[in-house]
C-alpha cells in the first residue's frame, strides 16, 4: 500500500489523502476503514480540485515549494555539516522531499540539547518527537523543522543547534569521564 497526501502542501489540516494498492488491498482497507471516518470533506476535496485543476498542477506547486524550501535544507545541512562533521557525536537525514530533517545527536542528549537551544532562544520540536508517543528510549532523536522560519533565521538558529549539540555532547563526556576517574582501581 501506499499513502500519500497533500497535507503541507495548501493548508495545514485542508488536505486529501490518497491509497494505491491492489484491488484486494483497497477492498481490505475499505472494510476495515469505514468504521473510521463518516465520510470524506467533499467541499475540501472540490477545493483541492478547483486549485490544483490536474496532476500537473501539483507537480507545479510542488516546484514551487521546492523553491522556497530547498535552500532552508541546504542551510541546515551546511550549519551541521561545518560544526558537526567528523566529530562523531551527531548524524543527520539529507532529505530530497519532506519537510523534516532528523537529528540523530550522543545518546543521552537530545533533551539536553533541546533544553539548550530554549535557553538560546532557539525552539525545536521536543526530543523524540517523531517516536510512538514522543518517547525516544535512546534520547537521541530530534525533529528538525525549517520549513516555517526566513532562510537568515534558519542559517542562524542552525549555528545555534550545532553549538549546542557540541555542549551537550562535551557534557555528556565529561560526566563520564569523572565517573569512571572517581571509581576505585579494581572496582
Amino acid at each position: 500500500m501506499i499513502f500519500a497526501s497533500t497535507s503541507k502542501i495548501t493548508y495545514a489540516g485542508a488536505g486529501v489523502a490518497f491509497l494505491a494498492a491492489s484491488r484486494e488491498n483497497v477492498a481490505w482497507w475499505l472494510k476495515h476503514y469505514q468504521f473510521a471516518s463518516i465520510g470524506p470533506d467533499k467541499v475540501n476535496q472540490l477545493r483541492h480540485v478547483q486549485f490544483f485543476k490536474t496532476a500537473q498542477g501539483v507537480r507545479d506547486h510542488m516546484v514551487k515549494h521546492r523553491e522556497i524550501l530547498a535552500p532552508k535544507f541546504a542551510a541546515v545541512d551546511a550549519a551541521l555539516t561545518a560544526e558537526l562533521d567528523g566529530l562523531g557525536i551527531a548524524r543527520w537525514s539529507k532529505p530530497t522531499g519532506g519537510y523534516f530533517v532528523n537529528l540523530d545527536v550522543m545518546d543521552g542528549t537530545a533533551a539536553r540539547v533541546v533544553a539548550l537551544a530554549k535557553e538560546a532562544g532557539i525552539v525545536l520540536t521536543p526530543a523524540g518527537a517523531s517516536f510512538p508517543h514522543g518517547h525516544d528510549p535512546r534520547d537521541r532523536n530530534i525533529r528538525l523543522a525549517p520549513s516555517f522560519p526566513t532562510l537568515a533565521d534558519v542559517e542562524t538558529a542552525m549555528a545555534g543547534v550545532a553549538t549546542c549539540v557540541s555542549l551537550a555532547a562535551a557534557e555528556k563526556l565529561a560526566a563520564r569521564h569523572t565517573a569512571t576517574a572517581s571509581t576505585p582501581e579494581g572496582e
